[in-house]
């Protein structure tokens, strides 16, 4: 995907899809979605204008197979800094998630560093199988200014 309007922007590092950031006050108004389908975590913006109202559903069961964990972190107060790592530990880049934006991880290693005091929201796909088998802690090496 490209990025539209400045509303986010997808990171790389050897052609792999690391993270997404999210600006979702710069979208465009409708319905937006910054991941492909074939993403284990979807996340779409809704930036509507009073009295939309979108149809009643609910959402069909069936099986899906997800051979990881992403996750999403939304900073509705503060300020946080994510790094992001290769698997093995080398840094790709720093990023300063503000409020009222988020990012997306998909692939390799992150870290978070609270810079304010901070309200943030964590959704991950799941169903979540205990740390143990879900994180590894790495040994990174980040690049100082």
């Amino acid at each position: 995907m490209s990025n539209k309007n400045n509303y986010y922007r997808e990171i790389f590092h050897d052609s792999v899809h690391v993270a997404t950031i999210v600006k979702p006050t710069k979208s465009p108004k409708g319905l937006s979605f910054v991941t492909d389908d074939e993403k284990f975590i979807q996340l779409g913006i809704w930036n509507y204008e009073k009295n939309v109202r979108l149809d009643p559903h609910f959402h069909n069961e069936f099986e899906r197979k997800s051979y990881k964990t992403n996750e999403f972190v939304f900073v509705l107060k503060g300020e946080i800094e994510c790094n992001l790592y290769t698997e093995e530990g080398d840094f790709i880049e720093s990023i300063i998630v503000k409020e009222n934006e988020g990012i997306i991880q998909h692939n390799y290693a992150h870290e978070y560093k609270i810079l304010d005091d901070s309200i943030i929201l964590e959704s991950k796909n799941g169903p979540f199988m205990g740390v143990e088998k879900d994180k590894v802690v790495i040994n990174a090496k980040k690049k100082e200014n």
